[in-house]
């Protein structure tokens, strides 16, 4: 075992390095063949051998950090998954680290986690592309000053959802969701002078627009709190092994019906979705302040 942080955070990159080009050349082979067979049966059985070699490429990315980063992570709360059902996953965001977190616990024990991106991220070196093959959702965002000037873009990214949504009701997947939007900081914190002590205000519709495409397949709502008690590490802190303590909360309850609705048009829906997502992030501020809390032994 490497002692100095900088030495095992470099062992540890290049064997992430080496795994993502070992199992990069597979999955653009797989996309290749998605491509030049547009049936819909085969594209399916290839989306799931795609999704089994992420599943691997995670694991051995655990692996990997268990021995080298060595960060312990307690977790508490609900924990009854299923490798083969519908699920939504939420969280807070503070770092980079969050996706890494998730990856380490759920993997193999809910269906490979697909996220959405901004659309710059596509041209991240070899991930961008997996990332494309795999079918995770690539967001493109427009400011309220674009949409000033082009009123016809309005709503472009909620048909983005709903169309990358359609292809994920054929089998099994976990749909993650960071609700706040953007990593937190002290200084967005501020700025938005948000009601909550720990978390950034969360933003409703594209939750409720994911729900709403899905049609009524999620079936179950994942609400993790991640709690860093040293501060939000970065990549390389994590990697070096510097991040000792990591605290995560579990908990999981039905998405019921009364949950789906037209955010855009239905006033009333949307209020009461608002008020759901706002009482979920209260429970979470306090949960966060909880998992803080040393434990008296």
């Amino acid at each position: 075992m490497p002692k100095l942080p900088a030495v095992r955070a470099v062992i540890s990159l290049s064997l992430i390095v080496l795994n993502t080009l070992f199992c990069f050349l597979p999955v653009m082979f797989l996309a290749i063949l998605k491509c030049l067979l547009p049936i819909a049966s085969i594209r399916a059985r290839l989306n799931l051998l795609l999704d089994h070699i992420a599943t691997f490429w995670i694991g051995v990315n655990n692996v990997n950090q268990r021995y080298l980063g060595r960060s312990h992570i307690t977790v508490s709360g609900q924990q009854t998954l299923l490798e083969k059902d519908w699920y939504m996953l939420i969280a807070n965001h503070q770092s980079w680290v969050d996706i890494l977190v998730l990856q380490r616990l759920f993997n193999r024990r809910i269906p490979f986690i697909k996220f959405f991106l901004k659309k710059e991220l596509i041209w991240v070196p070899f991930i961008g592309l997996a990332w494309w093959a795999l079918e995770f959702p690539f967001m493109k965002r427009y400011s309220p000053a674009l949409l000033k000037k082009r009123p016809d873009l309005k709503g472009k990214d909620i048909e983005v959802t709903k169309k990358a949504c359609e292809k994920f009701q054929h089998f099994p997947v976990s749909i993650m969701n960071f609700l706040e939007g953007t990593r937190f900081t002290a200084e967005k914190h501020q700025q938005q002078n948000s009601p909550f002590k720990h978390l950034l205000s969360p933003k409703a519709g594209g939750l409720s627009f994911a729900l709403n495409a899905m049609d009524g397949k999620l079936h179950q709502l994942i609400d993790v709190t991640i709690v860093y008690p040293n501060g939000a590490p970065s990549f390389f802190q994590y990697l070096s092994g510097k991040v000792k303590e990591i605290k995560v909360h579990v908990r999981t309850m039905p998405i019921d019906l009364n949950l789906l609705g037209d955010y855009q048009n239905d006033a009333d829906y949307r209020h009461h979705f608002q008020q759901w997502v706002n009482a979920l992030w209260l429970q979470k501020d306090k949960q966060f302040d909880d998992l803080l809390t040393p434990s008296k032994s």
